[in-house]
């Protein structure tokens, strides 16, 4: 069965590619000695790489040469930058950008001389826009364009430091706009039950996304290539060389979906499931005739998929091209050529890189649509050693065996290496490794650990220990607790560690059940219910580093970062008397206010994971920590971004209201001009000061 992707809405107007003015500039300033590069994106011929770096106080887009010590900043706006896309004709270099520090992002483009930078989309009062991959020929790029205006409710506009108006931060009506529990996406499946998407009764019309090819000159018109109502995400991974197939990822979280869509009709002619994490879930072989998917369908970890195509993109079947027993592919990127492919695999939160080449389905001899020759496969991986524990981000060169890799780890800042043939350079313009921490500290390398829950489910984690305590003295801890809550704690070094450390605090920051890293079913283990046991998970792997003696039980505090503020919450009103205080970053306090004020997007993702507002309001209202706020007994500490549309800010006012009203002490701050992540330096300082000097002093003694 095959169904076009705007069967079930009219597409958004395309963007009109907008002039604005130039803002590039040398930069010949000394760069701090600790300042982070990260998200790579190489020219064609090899030999320059975009970027985004920090040195200047704020995310910016940056170039540079790869074995050179210049660099030029091509953007040198406000607006903190998020990603990079190089194109392939090395005319351009498209990015995204965050619009006052907020949740609704902004496609541009500039030359890589600076000039001719112009708004692609998403600069409409109302709108947001996500990049999407090039043209193979790279004279047009996919944007996915989004309506995330609630109906009746107008967006607010405010002008950048440019001039040009920007929308401002969601305004919500107080209803969650959801699709009914089993609604059918659009596209066929591999059995019945094909249908377009249906509403449930009396719900606002969702938000609508719409993929279009944009000409960055502006000379040809928008392609749209295609459009869905009530979508949780939407982003072009990939464009055939031909140009008639586009593969489309798409869908809520834990049902992430790949759509391959016939671009002359917009026609959906199969879907295949593919991994969370990393957007970019893979691509076409040369001749259309393979798909490369980084997917976990039907499996415990994520592996290699190759699906093979019919000319006219229907599914044949798929077969496994390579994987792992114990951990999953995390990041896949194909070579430039289409034959080869860098693979980085998630081990035990370490990444591991190879190179491998890869062999489509179909013989390159044979006549489309003739039988294969042979399976789909990846040949034999050559390792590639790596100086630090985490890759964040992989971008090939023309040479399969010469990529660039964004790094991190336990420490260092981030980073941009170059691996020719497997030899490891480290940028010019990249910090130095013994840069990264401020004189007078000392690096501490995490050990790994594995809690036991009550249930005898074994969870995860790294254990900071303070420079200088001796190994057998029970020290102040802070449990600290990622967001997702499909995030993993990685061996990376993170500036609020490094500042708590610094304080002789020590930190644990664990993997309950909900995480990342350790296979589908642990991701899966914390749904309904099972956020029950997750909240105890917190208690657990608290005693498990009291009993082992590393901390302290009379000076245990707990923090975490969104779905991790939620659950410092939750843990400080669910087992009062285990921390002595808390400090809840950007957390949801009330599952109900959160879906009625959240970006219907999250909305969308969050009822998969914590139940739908509507039908599970019972089970919300029990797992709010509002619901047990009677039981809170110690300090709080509440921070969150004040254009945040993820978690709204009220979150964290009404806990420290009804924690003040109730005679305790409880404060909160409000970083101006962030949204849900704290991207600016000077915000990110006063954070972590903030939150240490509060711990510090409520864990002394």
């Amino acid at each position: 069965m095959e169904t076009r992707t705007d069967a079930t809405t009219r597409a958004l107007p395309a963007p009109a590619p907008a002039p604005l003015a130039d803002t590039s500039t040398p930069y010949d300033v000394p760069p701090p000695a600790v300042h982070g590069c990260w998200y790579p994106s190489v020219d064609p011929g090899g030999g320059h790489v975009a970027f985004v770096c920090d040195r200047a106080g704020v995310p910016q887009l940056w170039t540079a040469p790869v074995a050179g010590e210049e660099v030029r900043r091509l953007d040198a706006g406000p607006d903190p930058v998020t990603e990079v896309s190089w194109s392939p004709d090395g005319r351009w270099i498209a990015y995204t950008v965050a619009p006052d520090g907020g949740e609704l992002t902004s496609v541009l483009c500039v030359r890589p001389d600076g000039t001719g930078r112009r708004l692609l989309a998403g600069g409409e009062p109302g709108t947001s826009a996500r990049l999407g991959c090039w043209q193979h020929d790279g004279s047009a790029v996919a944007v996915t364009v989004t309506d995330s205006a609630p109906p009746g409710r107008p967006f607010a506009a405010h002008p950048g430091a440019d001039g040009v108006s920007r929308p401002a931060r969601a305004g919500r009506d107080g209803r969650a706009v959801l699709l009914e529990p089993g609604a059918p996406r659009p596209g066929p499946t591999t059995g019945a039950g094909d249908g377009d998407r249906t509403t449930s009764a009396g719900e606002p019309e969702p938000r609508a996304l719409s993929a279009y090819l944009v000409d960055p000159e502006g000379m040809s018109a928008p392609v749209l290539l295609a459009s869905e109502r009530g979508a949780a995400n939407q982003r072009v991974c990939d464009l055939s060389r031909d140009g008639r197939l586009a593969l489309v990822y798409r869908g809520p979280r834990g049902r992430r979906e790949a759509l391959v869509v016939r671009t002359g009709d917009r026609v959906v002619t199969c879907a295949l499931p593919v991994a969370d994490g990393d957007p970019w879930i893979g691509g076409f072989s040369p001749d259309a005739g393979t798909v490369w998917l980084r997917s976990d369908g039907d499996r415990e970890h994520a592996a290699l998929v190759a699906a093979h195509l019919d000319p006219r993109g229907h599914l044949l079947g798929t077969t496994v091209a390579a994987q792992r027993p114990d951990c999953g592919l995390e990041l896949l990127a194909l070579g430039r050529d289409g034959r080869s492919a860098v693979l980085a695999w998630n081990v035990r939160g370490v990444s591991e890189l190879e190179v491998t080449e890869l062999t489509a389905a179909r013989s390159p001899d044979l006549p489309a649509g003739a039988p294969s020759s042979r399976p789909a496969s990846a040949g034999a991986a050559r390792a590639v050693g790596l100086p630090h524990e985490v890759v964040t981000r992989i971008a090939p060169t023309a040479d399969p065996d010469t990529p660039v890799v964004a790094l991190s780890g336990s420490r260092r800042h981030p980073g941009v290496w170059w691996l020719p043939h497997g030899l490891p350079l480290r940028t010019p313009w990249s910090s130095r490794d013994e840069d990264a921490f401020p004189e007078g500290r000392t690096p501490a390398r995490p050990m790994p650990m594995s809690p036991v829950a009550r249930d005898g489910l074994v969870l995860g984690g790294w254990y900071y220990r303070a420079p200088g305590r001796s190994p057998g003295e029970p020290a102040p801890c802070v449990l600290h607790l990622h967001g997702g809550p499909e995030e993993q704690e990685r061996p990376v070094l993170d500036p609020l560690y490094l500042e708590l450390l610094g304080r002789g605090l020590d930190v644990f920051a664990p993997d309950v059940r909900g995480s990342s890293g350790h296979g589908r079913s642990f991701v899966d283990a914390d749904l309904g219910t099972g956020r029950f046991d997750a909240i105890n998970d917190v208690a657990d792997c608290a005693a498990h580093v009291m009993v082992r003696g590393l901390a302290d039980p009379r000076r245990m505090a707990v923090m975490g970062r969104s779905y991790g503020g939620y659950l410092v919450m939750a843990s400080l009103v669910w087992h009062p008397d285990l921390f002595r205080t808390g400090v809840a970053v950007c957390g949801m306090s009330d599952l109900t206010t959160f879906f009625a004020g959240t970006e219907p997007w999250i909305a969308q993702s969050a009822a998969h994971k914590y139940g739908h507002p509507e039908h599970d309001r019972e089970l919300l209202r029990a797992l709010s920590p509002m619901s047990r706020i009677d039981a809170l007994r110690v300090p709080v500490l509440a921070v969150h971004g004040e254009h945040d549309t993820n978690v709204p800010p009220g979150e964290s006012e009404q806990f420290v209201r009804a924690a003040r009203e109730r005679g305790l002490e409880a404060e909160r701050l409000l970083l101006r001009h962030e949204g849900h992540d704290f991207r600016r330096s000077d915000n990110r300082r006063l954070f972590r000061r903030t939150a240490a000097d509060w711990l510090e002093r409520h864990l002394a003694g």
